[in-house]
């Protein structure tokens, strides 16, 4: 019953997978103090290469896009390197890896780039969110500071050097994280996104700043090798707005323009409904995107299959089962039980 998740895929034509199960991209918090990847994690993802490809968690393109603790970064030497041993040992278990490319936006904390003088939280508009840092709960969200002109044109150049820095550190491409809430997201939804000028409004508008980073990234290291994520549902740290689809009714044809490698849905659970989508995120996506999509959000991988069978997508994304479950894609495939996730499990790298 799940026979084509077992097929290979070419990515764009060029990247070829040996199946069609991803690895999602899984906020761990096991960096060193430097935003450093550490040896654990080189063994925590080489143990899951038997997958088509590992996204791999979202990783701070400079120092005021972090809003969790002990994320990794794509900024530093330092940092670089330490990715290049996680990318070899993923390379070396016959696996692709590509980095997710991650600014928090409005739910960064200075506490984590204090050392830089700033302490400006960096973001559309000058728009909070209540509520608190995940694992460091005294931390509360501040107002954000909304972003002038040249520091949206600075922010893109940094996406940029970053989507560079990982493919000096042996990523075979990015996703840029444009989903959940952060950063790129917020341009996208009318709740955080209440600028007049030209990165407000209007969808076309609304949608430059993700069109430029996405621009920028492929101009630097090739449209083949540029994936992006998307939530076009406003679900976490953001509140819905019939307006939005408008926006995602722009920005996604846009997109495929573009022919990237893939687009992958921001969602915790595609069961979800929208009203001002008609329903699943996914669905809607699909009714105006005809290149590779990426599926995620609480499938099985027999619901997956059969989704990738009626085409609602091409490509499945599977989280927290791979954290509970190194040899996912083994154990699907030979038709064994799977190791049901706990929250226990988010304390170590298995």
């Amino acid at each position: 019953m799940t026979d084509n998740l077992f097929q290979t895929y070419a990515l764009n034509g060029t990247l070829s997978l040996k199946n069609r199960i991803l690895m999602a991209p899984l906020t761990r918090c096991m960096a060193d103090d430097e935003l450093v990847p550490t040896q654990a994690m080189a063994d925590y993802y080489a143990r899951r290469a038997e997958s088509g490809l590992i996204i791999s968690e979202a990783t701070i393109i400079r120092p005021d896009g972090q809003g969790y603790p002990n994320t990794p970064g794509l900024f530093t030497p330092a940092q670089i390197d330490g990715w290049r041993v996680v990318t070899d040992a993923v390379h070396k278990a016959d696996g692709k890896i590509f980095a997710q490319l991650w600014h928090t936006g409005r739910v960064a904390h200075p506490h984590f780039y204090q050392s830089t003088g700033s302490s400006d939280v960096m973001a559309p508009s000058a728009a909070g969110v209540e509520g608190s840092v995940p694992r460091m709960r005294e931390l509360t969200y501040q107002v954000p500071k909304a972003v002038s002109i040249e520091e949206i044109a600075q922010l893109v150049q940094d996406y940029a050097q970053a989507a560079a820095n990982a493919i000096d550190a042996g990523f075979d491409g990015v996703e840029i994280h444009g989903a959940n809430g952060y950063l790129i997201d917020q341009f996208l939804h009318h709740d955080s996104n209440r600028r007049t000028d030209e990165y407000g409004q209007a969808p076309e508008n609304m949608s430059r700043f993700a069109l430029e980073v996405v621009d920028a990234i492929a101009a630097r290291i090739g449209n083949d090798r540029t994936a992006l994520r998307v939530s076009p549902g406003a679900y976490f740290n953001m509140a819905g707005d019939n307006r939005d689809r408008a926006v995602f009714d722009y920005l996604i044809p846009e997109l495929e323009k573009r022919d990237l490698a893939f687009l992958h849905i921001g969602i915790f659970d595609d069961a979800m409904e929208f009203d001002y989508l008609d329903g699943r995120a996914s669905s809607y996506v699909r009714s105006i995107y005809n290149k590779t999509l990426v599926g995620v959000g609480s499938f099985t991988a027999e619901t997956g299959s059969s989704a990738i069978a009626e085409d609602k997508f091409d490509l499945l994304a599977i989280g927290r089962p791979f954290i509970a479950n190194p040899d996912y894609v083994e154990l699907v495939r030979d038709g064994k039980a799977l190791v049901e996730y706990s929250d226990e499990m988010l304390t170590s790298l298995v």
